[in-house]
């Protein structure tokens, strides 16, 4: 019994110390999204010559906390004839699918709630249900506009998602893993090993097919996540906000933070993928640092590769005139997805030419 009670106990902790890693995760994740929210709407402003939030807290660096309390007081207001249980339902799904999304996403050493070895996979099918919260609540509004913005918005996601695949597929291929740590750590020994500067002797030759892949990938996450300037499913000619025009207070903050997760997952992804994690542009000798001091300047490199990634999305946001939705379409399917395939191949055959004579 005692042994048991020992074993059980063993258990419980290590379940409990995992729930408080995935909360102390999350608990960063909503803070740093909170600062680049308000860095969102500071670049929007600095472009356009404005202030921009400056009023609660210093310098404005309290405006998201206030908005964030302002919609969680405010009434939830559903629409007579909704479907009410899919109404509230589709933001939490929303919310909950772009949480866990992140448990695979390593942010530095050692530092991933999951180190799976399918983690691409992984994301990919947590992407594809994304989809679904959008359609659940564009279609549950019980209106036209939100339902007609909900199937926009899916098209649109689902379009681009292919592209997307695609040039992930060309990383997996120099890779040879769908591991995002061995991912990263395949680009580790400075800028030239990154795959958007692959500038490596054996591999200079895949340099303009990574970095036109790196382009595409980066676009492709703007229309995924409907941000400017392919944020038709919110707005075309007429000022509705799409398939959740008909939500209002703490169901729309959750759309709107599900939103921002997907966005910071892909600038996320984007570091990973193309700009060797967590890795310097120039390899720093770490010695005998101690591994937790390793560890947290390569959380600062990431992080700041993230930033930089944000600001990129916030200026596209506030410089590039929207699209019109054939334009869009277009782009996806006749552009970006028959380059990408060619990628794929290009890329498949230097790898098999290269195993072959031994390079």
């Amino acid at each position: 019994m005692e042994r048991m009670f020992e074993w059980g106990g063993g258990v419980w902790g290590g379940v409990g110390l995992a729930a408080l890693q995935v909360l102390a995760f999350m608990v960063v994740l909503l803070i740093s999204l909170a600062f680049l929210l308000l860095m969102d709407r500071k670049v929007w402003a600095a472009v356009q010559l404005r202030k921009g939030p400056n009023v609660v807290g210093p310098f404005g660096l309290l405006q998201s906390f206030a908005d964030f309390f302002k919609f969680v007081f405010k009434e939830i207001v559903i629409p007579a004839g909704a479907n009410k249980t899919v109404f509230i339902l589709a933001p939490i799904l929303t919310l909950t699918l772009a949480f866990v999304g992140w448990a695979v996403v390593p942010v530095a050493p050692g530092w991933v709630i999951a180190d799976l070895n399918v983690g691409v996979l992984y994301l990919f099918a947590i992407s594809s249900l994304g989809v679904y919260g959008i359609i659940m609540g564009g279609w549950a509004s019980n209106s036209k506009y939100p339902f007609l913005g909900a199937l926009r918005s899916a098209a649109q996601m689902v379009s681009y998602e292919v592209s997307i695949g695609f040039v992930i597929i060309t990383v997996l291929l120099l890779v040879g893993s769908m591991n995002l740590t061995d991912i990263v750590d395949s680009q580790a020994g400075g800028i030239w090993n990154w795959h958007a500067f692959l500038l490596r002797p054996d591999r200079i030759l895949l340099f303009p097919v990574m970095f036109t892949m790196f382009v595409i990938f980066f676009i492709s996450a703007l229309a995924e996540t409907n941000r400017p300037p392919f944020d038709l499913p919110e707005a075309e000619s007429e000022l509705v906000a799409g398939y959740q025009v008909e939500y209002s207070s703490t169901p729309y903050l959750l759309f709107m933070i599900g939103e921002y997760l997907n966005i910071v997952m892909m600038c996320a992804m984007l570091t990973i993928l193309f700009f060797g994690g967590w890795h310097s542009p120039i390899p720093i000798p770490v010695g005998d640092m101690p591994d937790w001091l390793v560890s947290l300047g390569s959380f600062l490199m990431f992080a700041v590769k993230v930033i930089f990634f944000f600001f990129l999305f916030a200026m596209v946001k506030a410089i590039v005139p929207r699209y019109r939705y054939d334009q869009l379409m277009r782009l996806g399917w006749k552009i970006f997805l028959p380059t990408s395939l060619v990628a794929v191949i290009l890329v498949s055959g230097y790898r098999v030419f290269t195993h072959q004579f031994g390079i």
